[in-house]
């Protein structure tokens, strides 16, 4: 089990790198997108961050709503997004009225919430037959390469979370394959904006960064210039009865 103030340090060390965060952080597949929202139009993003998700259901014709603790991943999203109506608040406190929202969706963030207490809001504040949602976007380690960088890397993945809440009907899931377009340097900044490596001390940083640079540098498939990153996005979702 993870230390808890070890997990609270990590849950909020983003806003420190969110320009980084925003610039070098993956897209979400459109069809897992689509997945999740169907034929709905009043969406929250929770826990937006700095609006790589609200990007997507902005495309999408939505009407799009986020909300995100962190003032300065926030303070992006507004100079990304400033036409999204973007308000400070926690998964545990959603600051909107009951039954407000069509879908509630979260995209790579439903692990770090206290998810009893988030789960009561959410469903407080979706409507009836509404929809919650949520995305993550790992590395996808089937391929060896990229499953070399993981084990040098040494953070565990975040694992399986379900919602389960009684106003919630049974969750299914679905996975999706995708890709991001990365050099070297690029793939660093990317893994950069990860909790593991925003927490650890200057020293190590730099070492494990040496590590990481020369492997990429190594192999054949990230020495040539670009090359593709493989992803994979998990979803789950589920229906409030």
């Amino acid at each position: 089990m993870q230390d808890p103030d070890s997990f609270t340090k990590r849950a909020a060390s983003f806003g420190t790198n969110a320009v980084a965060y925003a610039r070098h952080r993956p897209r979400y597949p459109d069809e897992a997108v689509e997945w999740v929202v169907g034929d709905h139009t009043r969406v929250l993003d929770l826990a937006a961050g700095t609006g790589k998700l609200t990007e997507t259901l902005l495309e999408f014709g939505l009407e799009v709503t986020a909300v995100e603790p962190d003032d300065l991943m926030r303070a992006e999203l507004i100079r990304l997004l400033p036409d999204v109506h973007a308000r400070k608040g926690t998964a545990e406190e959603i600051p909107f009225p009951d039954a407000s929202f069509d879908v509630v969706v979260t995209g790579q963030a439903f692990h770090w919430f206290d998810t009893p207490e988030a789960l009561t809001e959410i469903t407080r504040v979706l409507r009836p037959g509404g929809v919650f949602g949520a995305l993550w976007n790992y590395d996808d380690v089937s391929v060896p390469w990229v499953a070399g960088l993981a084990e040098l890397v040494g953070d565990a993945p975040h694992g399986e979370h379900t919602p389960r809440h009684e106003r919630l009907g049974e969750a299914s899931r679905e996975t999706w394959r995708h890709s991001q377009r990365r050099t070297v340097e690029s793939m660093l900044a990317s893994l950069g904006t990860h909790s593991r490596m925003l927490v650890i001390e200057e020293a190590e940083r730099v070492a494990l960064f040496d590590k990481l640079r020369t492997y990429l540098w190594s192999r054949a498939e990230t020495s040539q210039g670009e090359f593709e990153r493989p992803i994979v996005t998990s979803g789950v979702k589920a229906v409030r009865v």
